[in-house]
């Protein structure tokens, strides 16, 4: 092979020789350059070490090599992967599995770019409307003024004047002095023409009209008039405090003039109009458009309320009224319970006949206007508005404190309206459209906007090339399949899935040429449906000239594929080499993993009967984001599975609307719950409900799958145990890399030193003291069957449990621990790997395992998962599917919401929400058991599982 990759062509392909990093062995491997390539194989058989570790980390390390001496200084140096050599590597461009961010103020027009370009837009072309009379406001030049003098017909006799508003008679009698030192004549008071000389001040009132006559001349075609108007106009601006008054005379004057009343008028007439240089209209002063008036991250645009945030802490109603099957009577009201406080609740229910309160109607079951008068009340009774105010005024004490600590939350911000923004900012507008109109619109809405907008020359010109980078931003995101998201939606409310493909869009409006694409699994999350429309996204990259490497699991996109690449042939150390290379059709003929699914050897079997259900929870008028005022049961007891096009309403249903509401129905809090009248049914019958999420297990580098399962209490006790240890005095924190004692003092116990960059990710280099063991000389000499502590955090949850499998009690202990990681298919993942390496499906299946290893001592518990088949091959996703069963077989509910119709088809109970995204979507199209959706003329998933149930 060595010969054979010596003589290939490094301009038609990348030339990788003896892959070392991780699992791999040594692997040697030829990819054709500007071709669609997809990695599979098992989870970790080597798939990410090899396109990730090996060829985007030499991407990354040849790019900063190819810096200046002076830049790299401040990089450190980049280790160079475990490798032989690479040929023909093009720079490359990573898209990973990224967790969506927590970031409050990151949303998807923020992470996308295109909120920049708005703002642009907004700032150079927006026009600032009055919310008064709806007229444009303008500040005028003396170049406006000009103009408009000019277009009068010739010998058209004009005064230039320049208003004053002196405050008192004094002021006024002062200012008239003055401006006869500054060389001013005359002056128009009251309509009439006066000279300055000849005035007795002592008659005149500042409470009429006042201004300086600065000029008059006829409009004539003299090559200097224009100039001297100039002149004048900029002197009315100054001394009119920014006015200047143009007024025509309708018939001669004489000199000294007759006594002549001008026509009325504040803003312009037949033959009085006014000009201002100050930015203001129907008497409000607007500020000028500009890119930080238009940012919620920047103290200048920010909404003064919320501070950009477009929540507040309030309080929260969810809290007040948890329970809203129950009646204003039956305590619905939390708060006016026990003997003080429940006078206000008596107070009510005495005068309720007085204004026709029903007060043994549940909650649910009110109006809109009777809940609401519950909050505002009125002479008969004080509401909870009030409630809240009195407990606000007695907060010097603690028990009202504590009291009011109860029932706060995250509310909409009531200034802003949750748009985050000054108002003022949505006075500034273009083609009639305000910067949060926009940004609430759909992207597929914002994409026919943009595309169709009328602007006039001047503001084209300007716009031209800002309108370009944001359609074709807006089409990416439709393309990848997430046209139904507004620009405002939150980062930290998307799914694994639809961050993944934002991430995607955004690299994609960059239009690389001759690059490396390498991205992770960009189908999570995305309905069959839309697979076909990011398979053509993916091909027309490659299309314009880019190497398109994607490490994937769908079946669809491995069929488009040109070239398959099989990793395997198992996990871990029984993983990282070349099962198979070539095409798609080649693949069908080999005898790999992959292929028998492919080919249906191996199959995921379909349930031989479904379980029956009796008790359930039901949303009742669920009507959050684009849910259609729904009511749904969702089944206990059983595995239910909601399915639906990407932006049909899915996380909308589970993630804003029945988690939060279960938690604060246990007593416990979470966000602020989506708009729904109820939930009603048997929901005493669980005990807990638990959101398992691809959100990493840990915050900090440190935390690791060995830790969050818990066995590694087991294994360090088992190192004290030692008889070195015991004669050390070691205790077992001393082989713990979180407190000081036994682990490196150089990089505190993390194996590696991270140098920050400031214009890359930042770098993780060895740490040279221990050489990435993390572990002090002295704490290594301690061994247990010859391996130290550093070697078992090297080893692979496979590994460990046949090394800990020696009979002890000890051992015994941590392999009871460590067996739900393997029964979940995580076998392969290292026991001291940092969180911050795995990706969001593996960390989910990691909090799953630790839930599995607590057994029967976990009390009735409602799991809710969220795209758990993340990452997995169709193998794995058997295994998960067992660990599923064996939650179910425990006494717990599961719901889960998917796209892979390998789960669809195992599910109990099927809920299918469409029947399309966005404004489409919110209805419910379907529930019941899956060979009767296969059935459903009217579901769009029921056609692609009818395929999977034959």
């Amino acid at each position: 092979m060595a010969d054979i990759l010596e003589n290939i062509d490094s301009k038609k392909f990348i030339v990788i020789k003896g892959a070392r990093m991780h699992n791999l062995k040594n692997v040697d491997l030829a990819i054709p350059r500007n071709k669609f390539i997809v990695i599979t194989g098992l989870s970790g058989s080597g798939k990410s070490s090899l396109a990730f570790d090996t060829l985007f980390a030499e991407g990354q390390r040849r790019y900063v090599e190819s810096l200046s001496s002076y830049a790299r200084q401040f990089l450190g140096k980049i280790e160079k992967p475990a490798v032989d050599y690479i040929k023909g590597i093009s720079p490359a461009v990573a898209i990973e599995q990224k967790v969506n961010t927590r970031n409050p103020r990151s949303t998807v027009g923020t992470s996308t770019e295109i909120y920049d370009y708005l703002k642009l837009l907004f700032a150079r072309i927006g026009k600032t409307y009055s919310p008064v009379s709806g007229e444009i406001v303008k500040r005028h030049s003396v170049t406006n003024v000009v103009d408009e003098i000019m277009k009068m017909k010739a010998e058209t006799k004009v005064l230039l004047l320049a208003p004053l508003h002196p405050a008192t008679d004094k002021e006024l009698k002062e200012k008239l002095g003055l401006l006869l030192q500054q060389g001013f004549t005359r002056i128009m008071y009251d309509g009439e023409i006066l000279r300055l000389n000849e005035i007795n001040v002592s008659k005149l009132s500042s409470k009429k009209e006042l201004m300086i006559l600065v000029d008059r001349f006829s409009v004539s075609n003299d090559e200097d008039l224009p100039s001297r108007i100039a002149d004048s106009v900029q002197t009315c601006f100054f001394e009119g405090n920014g006015d200047c008054m143009v007024e025509i005379l309708q018939e001669e004057k004489e000199t000294p003039p007759k006594k002549t009343k001008a026509t009325n008028g504040k803003q312009q007439t037949d033959n009085r109009q006014l000009f201002s240089n100050r930015f203001e209209a129907d008497g409000i002063s607007f500020d000028e458009p500009s890119l930080h008036f238009f940012s919620f991250n920047n103290a200048v645009g920010a909404c003064k309320l919320c501070e950009g945030f477009g929540s507040v802490i309030g309080i929260d109603p969810d809290l007040v009224i948890p329970d809203k099957n129950l009646s204003v009577y039956d305590n619905a009201v939390a708060c006016w319970k026990g003997e003080k406080m429940g006078e206000w609740k008596d107070k009510l229910v005495m005068n309720a006949y007085r204004f026709n309160f029903p007060i043994h109607k549940p909650y649910s079951e009110l109006s809109e206007t009777q809940k609401e008068l519950l909050w505002t009340g009125n002479k008969h009774f004080e509401g909870l508005n009030d409630f809240f105010k009195y407990l606000e005024a007695q907060s010097y004490k603690i028990q009202y404190r504590v009291m009011l600590s109860r029932y706060r939350g995250k509310t909409t911000c009531p200034d802003c309206k949750g748009t985050r923004l000054r108002k003022d900012a949505n006075y500034v507008k273009i083609a009639g459209k305000s910067i949060s109109d926009i940004v609430l619109m759909q992207v597929k809405d914002a994409l026919v906007f943009f595309s169709e907008i009328k602007l006039n020359e001047y503001d084209l010109n300007i716009a031209k090339r800002i309108l370009k980078e944001i359609t074709n931003r807006l089409r990416f995101l439709t393309d990848v399949g997430l046209g139904y998201l507004t620009l405002n939606r939150l980062s930290s409310t998307l799914s694994g899935g639809e961050s993944q493909r934002i991430n995607l869009a955004t690299s994609l409006g960059s239009s690389l040429v001759g690059s490396m694409y390498i991205l992770d699994e960009p189908s999570i999350g995305l309905h069959p449906r839309d697979t076909e429309r990011l398979i053509r996204v993916l091909l027309a990259l490659r299309d314009i000239g880019n190497t398109v490497i994607v490490v994937e699991h769908d079946e669809e996109i491995m069929r488009a594929s040109d070239v398959m690449i099989d990793m395997g042939p198992m996990a871990g150390t029984l993983g990282g080499n070349v099962v198979f290379n070539g095409t798609h059709t080649d693949l069908l003929a080999a005898d790999s993993l992959t292929a028998r699914y492919l080919t249906g050897k191996e199959v995921i079997p379909v349930p031989q009967k479904r379980r029956k259900w009796k008790y359930y929870v039901e949303v009742a008028g669920a009507s959050e984001n684009n849910l259609k005022n729904l009511n749904i049961k969702f089944p206990l007891d059983v595995m239910t599975v909601i399915t639906g096009v990407s932006g049909s309403g899915k996380s909308t249903l589970v993630k804003r609307i029945l988690y939060p509401a279960m938690m604060k129905s246990f007593g416990g809090f979470g966000e602020q719950t989506g708009k729904h009248n109820a939930i009603k049914g048997d929901y005493h019958h669980i005990a807990a409900v638990e959101f398992i999420d691809q959100n990493p297990i840990g915050k900090s580098s440190r935390s690791n799958p060995v830790t969050y399962v818990k066995a590694y209490d087991e294994i360090r006790a088992l190192f004290a145990d030692q008889a070195l240890a015991k004669l050390r005095g070691y205790k077992p924190s001393h082989f713990s890399f979180n407190v000081e004692g036994g682990r490196c003092d150089v990089c505190e116990g993390e194996g590696e030193v991270v140098v920050e960059m400031q214009f890359m990710a930042d770098v993780h280099l060895l740490c040279e003291n221990c050489k990435g063991k993390r572990f002090k000389e002295e704490t290594l000499e301690i061994t247990y069957n010859e391996k130290t502590i550093a070697d078992v955090l090297e080893m692979t949850v496979n590994d460990a449990i046949i090394f800990f499998k020696d009979g002890s009690k000890a051992g015994d202990k941590i392999v009871s621990k460590l067996q739900p990681l393997q029964d979940t298919g995580l076998g392969y993942v290292h026991l001291g790997q940092s969180s911050s390496t795995l990706s969001g499906g593996e960390a989910q299946r990691i909090k799953l395992a630790s839930f599995l290893g607590m057994g029967h001592h976990q009390p009735p518990t409602l799991f809710i998962f969220d795209e758990p088949t993340t990452g997995l091959h169709f193998h794995d996703i058997r295994k998960l599917l067992d660990a599923f069963n064996a939650l179910i077989e425990q006494g717990h509910s599961i719901i889960i919401i998917e796209h892979n119709m390998e789960v669809v088809k195992c599910a109990d109970w099927v809920i299918d929400l469409g029947p399309d995204g966005g404004d489409d979507g919110g209805n419910l199209v379907f529930e019941g058991t899956p060979e009767e959706m296969a059935k459903s003329k009217v579901s769009i998933t029921g056609k692609y599982l009818k395929e999977k149930l034959k």
